[in-house]
């Protein structure tokens, strides 16, 4: 599985470049990490697209590694909406908090030496779950989940 520090470092080097559209590696981690930053406002539009293009009518025709997610990136006055993507469970250090932990790094208080998240803040949490594997940690909390602390977006 590869690792969601290219990720976060892909997306957050976009925004400070104020690109309009960012291709990634088609992988179900991407495409769910992606999924969240679309649900939670940080990103437009996503596609499944080639290398080239973000053209799902081609997306079956290539191979996998020719296969990528078109994110479009959205801007408010003409300032990125998204300012900092970080990593919180590296390969060295793995961050897994119950739900009562995660319950306090959303209400504001810290957890395992994690900062609290701030307003409009969000962590992204990999769960034991296979009907909902990746959530937003408020989702998570909702549904009385634990899991992987993966990353955090504001």
């Amino acid at each position: 599985m590869p690792l969601p520090h290219d990720l976060c470092a892909r997306v957050q080097n976009a925004f400070r470049a104020r690109l309009r559209h960012i291709a990634v590696p088609h992988t179900t981690q991407n495409l769910a990490i992606l999924s969240i930053l679309l649900r939670t406002g940080f990103l437009s539009n996503l596609t499944r697209g080639t290398i080239t293009s973000p053209s799902p009518a081609d997306f079956h025709g290539v191979g996998e590694p020719q296969r990528r997610i078109w994110a479009e990136l959205k801007y408010r006055d003409d300032r990125p909406v998204l300012s900092n993507m970080s990593l919180v469970s590296m390969p060295s250090r793995r961050v897994f908090m119950n739900a009562g932990e995660i319950r306090g790094i959303c209400s504001g208080r810290r957890a395992q030496m994690i900062k609290p998240l701030g307003l409009g803040e969000i962590a992204v949490v990999k769960t034991r779950s296979k009907e909902h594997e990746w959530l937003e940690a408020r989702e998570a909390l909702m549904l009385g989940l634990d899991g992987e602390v993966v990353c955090r977006a504001r």
